[in-house]
């Protein structure tokens, strides 16, 4: 594959269809969340959060201060299994607080526990028949009727806001089903009615944590540029994006903690998801694909697999096809580069060690080599790989390759 840069092609045709939440920022913002629920004309909201930042001052006062009045509770359960019993939970406390909207605060996780309360909050059917609907199908039907409207507040670099989809898990030991089942629901009901962006608070969260959600966010916006249902608003705003979270991010892994540097990373983090989760498709695509085979069965974190595999399956995408080389390069400030692909190569491995984040698959709690095999099957079953580029064809020995180049 040569590297020479290809021109857009303005004669594809494309649908963007897309409802995305009201987006607020400013650093301080949190604090304005009574405002932005009486503009939205909510008036009793239930917080939902995990323990940790239930627990954390600098978090839940910002929080507690700018929902005043309008706070009915906190709702601080939530776990990375997204448990659909912790939804349960959370629906008996949105109920006993009278609450009329969900304020989720934290990473992504957080947020599809509030999504699936929300969903649950519109239904009338029994726990059990929706775990055995799960258990069956993999997902949970979404309602004809209304549901009660969800304030998003991140705290991470993950990504999860701009979104119509959520993830749920059940197991017998906290929901009434027979197996544990784990599965997704899309809906554009789903979709936040607001999110507020706030440096401040993100700057709250332990740097570690933030490093280790960030390449999760930043590899959506890479997805975008290459996948096959990209657009020309995508490309816009994930480009834009993926500038101000590539210097964000490799000043942070410098240890710059100025105000500027996550204003950079929150208004990045805000664009690269920008019309990525809509009705007619995602731009999530073969690093996603990895990412779900290598952490759906086994222990190791999100952004730890993203950080591993991203380079080697960019390698990958490069030697098969163009993966709009110059494009990418231009908005990790390579452009310049004689070897385009080569340059976004190192530029996101160059990312990934600022960031102190695992480079082998060998040094996380992944699979060993004998498990690369199945692996291989999860990724390319994945649902995503419908988004790979055009020509891109992968095998199981392929995928196989990839690992081990990650080994």
């Amino acid at each position: 594959m040569t590297d020479t840069p290809t021109a857009v092609d303005l004669a594809v045709p494309f649908r963007f269809e897309y409802d995305p939440a009201t987006l607020r920022y400013a650093p301080g913002t949190t604090r304005a969340l009574g405002t932005e629920l009486d503009a939205q004309g909510y008036d009793r909201a239930l917080v939902v959060c995990g323990s940790t930042v239930g627990t954390t001052p600098a978090v839940m006062d910002p929080v507690r201060d700018g929902l005043g009045d309008r706070l009915a509770g906190v709702f601080a359960e939530t776990t990375p299994a997204k448990r659909l019993g912790t939804a349960y939970d959370g629906l008996e406390r949105f109920r006993e607080t009278d609450a009329d909207c969900l304020v989720a605060v934290g990473g992504g996780s957080s947020l599809d526990v509030a999504k699936i309360i929300s969903l649950l909050a519109a239904t009338d059917r029994d726990p059990a028949a929706v775990g055995h609907a799960l258990v069956d199908s993999g997902t949970i039907a979404v309602p004809e009727a209304e549901l009660p409207p969800i304030v998003a507040v991140p705290t991470t670099l993950a990504g999860a806001d701009l979104s119509i989809v959520a993830g749920v898990t059940a197991d017998p030991d906290t929901c009434p089903v027979d197996e544990p089942a784990s599965g997704g629901i899309s809906d554009p009901k789903l979709m936040p009615a607001t999110v507020c962006y706030d440096p401040e608070l993100i700057s709250t969260t332990p740097r570690s944590v933030l490093a280790a959600s960030a390449m999760n966010g930043f590899d959506k916006g890479i997805e975008t540029l290459y996948a096959a249902n990209a657009t020309p608003i995508t490309d816009a705003t994930a480009s834009h994006g993926l500038g101000l979270l590539t210097d964000g991010l490799l000043a942070f892994g410098d240890g710059d903690d100025d105000p500027r540097v996550y204003q950079a990373l929150t208004q990045g983090i805000m664009l690269v998801q920008y019309g990525i989760s809509r009705t007619d498709g995602i731009t999530l695509s073969l690093i996603h694909a990895f990412g779900h085979g290598l952490t759906r069965t086994y222990e190791v974190q999100q952004g730890a697999a993203h950080a591993v595999i991203a380079p080697h399956a960019l390698s990958y995408l490069f030697e098969q096809v163009d993966g709009r080389r110059s494009l990418l390069a231009d908005a990790l400030g390579v452009g310049d580069a004689d070897d385009r692909a080569a340059a976004v190569v190192d530029r996101v491995s160059e990312v990934v060690t600022a960031l102190g984040l695992p480079t082998r698959l060998r040094d996380v709690d992944g699979p060993d080599r004998g498990e690369f095999s199945a692996v291989a099957d999860a990724v390319l079953e994945d649902s995503f790989m419908a988004n790979a580029p055009s020509g891109l064809e992968p095998t199981r020995k392929d995928i196989i390759g990839v690992l081990e180049s990650a080994w």
